[in-house]
């Protein structure tokens, strides 16, 4: 994106689209869903839960941590993955803010 283009959209817009673009893939989704449920897990957990290869589970991994929706706490020879409270919370907002609009009577038909 050229630097005039850039500057037309704020640092929340910006935000916002990184943590969209994190929970675009449907098993990221599934693991921040499982996450929800049980707390904290190791990655090998959600290898038994989801029907991906370990490598694919460790890269969506990595794109959630990489965002901060997601850390992990290192104990030996495990890393235990659990949601980032402040960066959920973060998320709620935003989103939150986007779709508590009232767009009734919004539309052009």
């Amino acid at each position: 994106m050229g630097v005039t283009k850039a500057l037309v959209f704020t640092e929340e817009q910006y935000r916002i689209a990184e943590l969209a673009k994190a929970l675009a893939h449907p098993a990221r989704i599934a693991i921040i869903q499982h996450l929800l449920k049980e707390k904290s897990c190791v990655c090998g957990d959600l290898v038994e839960v989801l029907p991906l290869a370990q490598a694919t589970v460790s890269q969506h991994l990595k794109e959630l941590k990489q965002i901060g929706l997601i850390k992990g706490e290192i104990n030996p020879p495990r890393v235990c993955y659990c949601i980032n409270e402040p960066v959920w919370e973060e998320a709620k907002s935003a989103f939150g803010a986007i779709f508590q609009n009232d767009i009734s009577g919004n539309c052009c038909n």
